[in-house]
């Protein structure tokens, strides 16, 4: 077992279980494994890096194309650019609370209005886009804007402890998380104690879902028993409808069809930076590393292959998976894949149920890098 120190992580080498071998290698060094990687991650490093992804670097309001037939886009974008101007100024911890929302000098020190603003909205109609040009517009140095998924939220809580989470974000202007979701009551009680706690040391919070504040819980526990943490949280945000359909799939031809083994082998082997994968055994190995290193096991990828798509087995299985996709989706890394197409990976009972919007979300940006890996393929790979 060998190991070696990048971007200050520990890498654990452990034996690939890719299928590089079975075909002759076309270029002088083989592929990646993503199956090979075991990173250890320093808690600072989780801090450091909530600032929104490489995907989401550049984008501002003025790049969010509003659809004309969707007038509640257009809506949304005033009152971010408008919540944005109002954080400007010193932090509001030991200062008068800046009006958010009907919060004035003369507000008292626990606010009972929304502090924040909550995007809600289906697949693709920008969420994520308006919420980093949120973060990018806000008036404050990167150290005091966060920016997170609800998952790396809850994963910095566990690495950093719960007090010290809320000691080191009090001092932000702005949280911004992004795909807001409760899946357990744990989370609940969890998350809406934490945004409490922000919200009472003059931290603006912003997020995104596909579930309206209020509605939080439904379909994934007995709402019923929680229903006091869920209002609490829900007061927190102003919700912001944004309607529209998904912009990945407006206008683009359909996802190509899964490509042979060889194909997806001879890819990996002639694009520099790639890793090559048996699908069944890259889930296996994300069931060994934790969802919060599943950025880290990308570092450096240029493009995932992965051999024998096969529908997911299990949701433990599927939830990894998920946040997966979503890691690869922030980085802009383009999946080739052979066997299932993607929208073949969760069963019909998964779709249905309670994390079935995640699953979605899953389908329709892996269907997207798909897409985007499709001249891997024709001779076009990232070298």
């Amino acid at each position: 077992m060998g190991c070696s120190v990048a971007r200050r992580i520990e890498w654990v080498t452990v034996s690939s279980t890719s299928t590089a071998s079975a075909i002759d290698p076309i270029a002088e060094a083989a592929p990646l494994s993503l199956c090979a990687r075991e990173p250890h991650v320093p808690a600072d490093r989780l801090v450091a890096e909530m600032v929104p992804p490489p995907r989401f670097d550049s984008v501002r309001f003025a790049t969010y194309i509003p659809d004309p037939n969707q007038p509640s886009q257009t809506e949304a974008v005033g009152i971010l650019e408008a919540f944005a101007a109002g954080l400007g100024g010193a932090h509001a911890v030991g200062a008068p609370k800046r009006r958010l929302f009907g919060f004035g000098k003369g507000a008292p020190k626990t606010p009972t209005g929304p502090r924040g603003v909550y995007l809600d909205g289906g697949y693709g109609v920008g969420k994520t886009h308006l919420l980093a040009s949120l973060w990018h517009a806000t008036p404050a140095e990167p150290s005091l804007k966060a920016f997170g998924t609800f998952v790396e939220l809850t994963n910095l809580v566990g690495a950093l402890g719960f007090q010290k989470t809320v000691q080191t974000l009090s001092g932000h202007r702005l949280l911004c998380i992004d795909e807001f979701e409760l899946d357990d009551p744990g989370d609940t009680v969890l998350v809406s104690t934490l945004l409490g706690k922000l919200v009472d040391a003059g931290v603006a919070l912003a997020a995104t879902s596909n579930t309206l504040p209020g509605k939080l819980g439904e379909g994934r526990f007995a709402a019923a028993d929680f229903l006091r943490e869920i209002q609490g949280l829900s007061a927190r945000f102003r919700p912001l409808r944004i309607d529209g359909e998904d912009y990945r799939h407006r206008g683009l031809p359909e996802a190509p069809a899964p490509f042979s083994d060889e194909q997806v082998t001879k890819a990996a082997y002639a694009t520099d930076g790639a890793s090559l994968d048996d699908f069944p055994h890259l889930l296996d190995h994300l069931a060994r590393v934790h969802p919060s290193r599943y950025g880290a096991l990308t570092d450096g990828v240029k493009a995932v292959c992965l051999t024998d798509v096969q529908p997911v087995p299990d949701q433990s299985t599927a939830l990894r998976l998920v946040v997966l996709a979503d890691r690869l989706y922030d980085r802009e890394v383009p999946v080739l894949a052979s066997g299932m197409p993607f929208d073949r990976l969760f069963s019909e009972e998964m779709l249905n149920g309670g994390y079935r919007k995640k699953y979605f979300r899953a389908i329709s940006r892996l269907t997207a890098l798909a897409r985007d890996a499709k001249g891997l393929v024709e001779g076009r790979g990232a070298q």
